[in-house]
């Protein structure tokens, strides 16, 4: 199993302001992709396999989770 670890270089994006707010991720070993919550750094990540992550950045890219007007 893929865990983010002490040593775990976590990083949001240059979009985000100021606040702590934000979601954050982290680049694991095998390609896999830590994401975790800002404002809670010692609590639970999610790791997605590399195919899932993909998919999920092509799908946000594509406008697929945009809110409805």
């Amino acid at each position: 199993m893929i865990r983010p670890d002490s040593g775990t270089a976590w990083f949001k994006s240059s979009h985000s302001g100021a606040t702590s707010d934000c979601v954050e991720i982290a680049w694991l070993p095998e390609d896999h992709v830590g994401v975790r919550d800002s404002k809670n750094p010692t609590g639970p990540a999610l790791v997605f396999a590399p195919g899932v992550w993909d998919a999920f950045a092509a799908s946000t890219a594509r406008g697929e989770f945009d809110r409805p007007a």
